[in-house]
């Protein structure tokens, strides 16, 4: 062939390779589009789409479920009360799969399976693979989001147009592009008042004294042991750009035949782990668990999380992440992969680690029946925090504490204000952990809608439930997944008033969200729940002696009465409670001096019936020291008269709870 034929069928397959990439860029047009399929981007689209609104859901990867998904199947709860609609939902439909009411722990398969049928029960359309490449606006109006395939990055091959726009993303890269403010890092305690944002040096997930910190001890001109910063500790409260540790939610199982065994993995280097023998040479090993919050899930598996001060957290190691593009993520992502599955082959076969230890390590391997397509490993990297937005109101400590409460409330948080460490550097000659906090003791605290929408001068079409408006350390209360999910409702709900008022997100009113979602907490018509709670001063009446309870409760506050101070009686009415079959639970806020064993009756507004209720096998799991316990069955006719439960000290030997009862529909998870 000449060099001119050559020439002309480069040029002709050139312009055939460049119209077919053309021809596959698709353009489509929707009500809502939503950017990642985390556990909160999956509630939205459901909301959305059964509101009758087209609905995309774009994610990068290849799950739905985020964290949730992800190995995080021991849940953050905080408080239950702040679980609600769909977030609720998802938990009761968890119970279901393991045969209980509501269920906190999961395995991640079945966490997945439950965010796939909630997509193949709407109409929401889902594109995986997908990576934001940019937006554009006129004036303060996203008119297209445009995404590149993540197997051909630089190359368009989707443009949505939509009405709304939503950030279920753990970075907010949606809302960066836009154009929202927003800040990485830790605000100084001077910015909103605070007194724990910022440098703090604590004693949480902490070095003990007297950890050399140099290569050759004694000797710094011998440079520092690997994952220790060269650098200043500054003063408390000191504002900076780090951001708190990432590690992997690690799922494994002692399971023979669904074990796989830990092997030397990637770029495995022993030099990393020198912190932890030096560590262990001051507090010795005593089991896994000195180094490993070592939550066990379901069929023999484990939710495994960062302890003290050398675990699974790879501190400082992730300070560039937020902003970071796509390559560089994953180089970070690869990082934090190698460094846990590095750590967790030393633990069970570095000669420093006792042989009893080394043995109690390898009963444990990866599970075959997880993460199927993504060898056994969840390509869900814990983002604790990224970017977050600063948006109408930036809900900061004051907010958390009870300092300033705001009106209009989408949803509630009760965690811990909670922070991983930021940094490990050289103080005073040791190596310490910088930035751990933990300061909780308050009640559920309301979150502004002002927070999960941007300045209206920047953009008016986009709401932001994962990654909003926040400081650092209200953010650690917040960042919770049944929290994302409730925002992630509150969101959709917003965004579907905006679509059908033809108005911008801000100016949608948040007493019609809130009526939306009390009238259909659920998103698809199901009848709502009933509660009635001890707050509740029009549908309980209490008589004889009741004082405030001191156990963690359901919802702000709950009472309590003991049987040595006589009969007490506290009366729960459901009021207009529509007829049909229900099943009924009563909060039980577990305590030393509970009752084990008491008198109740049940009204179905005919009848009255007088029950024992007996709490002595109560298990409660997870992170909460209190559960709904069912109290039994009750069918409502047509024009019943007051349906009640009365709660008493009648049969009781201690101190009998009146928190809440809950009233089901029996079919809500049929």
């Amino acid at each position: 062939m000449s060099i001119i034929k050559k020439i002309c069928v480069q040029t002709v397959l050139s312009v055939f390779v460049t119209l077919s990439c053309i021809a596959q860029i698709r353009e489509a047009s929707y009500d809502l589009c939503i950017y990642g399929g985390t556990s909160a981007g999956v509630i939205a689209a459901y909301t959305a789409a059964k509101a009758g609104k087209s609905v995309i859901l774009i994610e990068p990867g290849q799950r739905l479920g985020g964290l949730s998904s992800g190995g995080l199947g021991q849940t953050d709860i905080g408080n239950k009360y702040v679980v609600s609609g769909l977030a609720l939902d998802f938990y009761r439909k968890i119970g279901k799969h393991y045969n209980a009411f509501e269920q906190w722990i999961f395995e991640p398969k079945v966490a997945e399976a439950i965010f796939n049928q909630y997509m193949e029960d709407c109409d929401a359309e889902v594109e995986f693979g997908q990576l934001l490449l940019d937006v554009e606006k006129t004036g303060t109006k996203i008119t297209q989001a445009r995404f590149q395939s993540t197997e051909n990055l630089g190359r368009p091959t989707l443009t949505v147009k939509a009405n709304v726009y939503m950030d279920c993303t753990y970075e907010g890269d949606l809302f960066a592009a836009a154009g929202v403010s927003y800040h990485v890092g830790r605000e100084a305690n001077t910015v909103y008042g605070e007194t724990i944002n910022g440098v703090q040096l604590m004693n949480g997930h902490q070095f003990p004294d007297g950890i050399d910190p140099y290569m050759k001890r004694g000797d710094p001109s011998s440079g520092l042991l690997w994952g220790i910063r060269d650098g200043e500790l500054l003063p408390d409260g000191t504002g900076d750009e780090k951001v708190q540790a990432y590690n992997y939610r690690i799922t494994l199982t002692n399971v023979p035949e669904n074990r796989i065994p830990i092997v030397k993995p990637e770029n495995y280097d022993p030099k990393r782990y020198e912190l932890l023998r030096r560590q262990k040479e001051i507090q010795p090993w005593k089991g896994l668990n000195d180094v490993f919050i070592w939550s066990l899930m379901p069929n023999g598996k484990t939710d495994i999380n960062n302890r003290n001060g050398f675990s699974t957290d790879m501190i400082g190691m992730n300070w560039d992440y937020p902003e970071a593009g796509y390559q560089r993520r994953q180089e970070i992502i690869k990082a934090h992969e190698d460094y846990t599955k590095g750590l967790l082959y030393f633990v069970g076969n570095d000669p420093s680690v006792p042989e009893f230890i080394r043995k109690e390590m390898q009963q444990w391997g990866y599970p075959k029946d997880e993460y199927v397509n993504d060898g056994h490993w969840s390509p869900q990297l814990y983002i604790r925090e990224a970017r977050r937005m600063v948006g109408e109101l930036v809900m900061t400590q004051q907010h958390c504490q009870g300092n300033k409460v705001v009106n209009d409330e989408v949803g509630y948080a009760a965690y811990t204000m909670d922070s991983h460490n930021c940094d490990r550097l050289v103080v005073n000659g040791m190596v310490k952990n910088e930035g751990n906090v933990e300061i909780g003791g308050f009640p559920p605290f309301p979150i502004s809608y002002r927070a999960i929408v941007p300045k209206r001068n920047e953009v008016t079409n986009l709401l932001v439930p994962v990654c909003l408006s926040a400081s650092h350390i209200a953010f650690g209360s917040i960042r919770m997944e049944p929290v994302f999910m409730v925002l992630g409702q509150s969101a959709a709900v917003a965004a579907c008033h905006a679509i059908d008022g033809d108005i911008d997100v801000q100016a949608v009113d948040v007493n019609d969200i809130k009526s939306t979602l009390a009238a259909n907490p659920k998103a698809d018509g199901r009848q709502p729940d009933v509660l009635v709670s001890s707050t509740d001063s029009g549908a309980v009446q209490f008589v004889g002696t009741w004082k405030e309870g001191h156990s963690k409760g359901y919802g702000r506050t709950y009472v309590e009465a003991d049987s040595k101070d006589g009969l007490s009686t506290a009366t729960f009415a459901a009021q207009n409670l529509k007829a049909g079959s229900y099943q009924v639970y009563t909060y039980f806020p577990k305590a030393p001096k509970s009752a084990l064993q008491f008198n109740f009756k049940i009204s179905d507004g005919k009848q009255v019936s007088e029950k024992i209720l007996d709490l002595s096998k109560i298990e409660i799991k997870g992170q909460t020291s209190s559960t709904w316990v069912s109290i039994g069955g009750l069918t409502v006719g047509e024009g019943a008269d007051e349906v009640f439960v009365e709660l008493s000290t009648d049969g009781a030997e201690g101190v009998v709870a009146a928190n809440a009862v809950l009233f089901v529909p029996a079919d809500d998870q049929l």
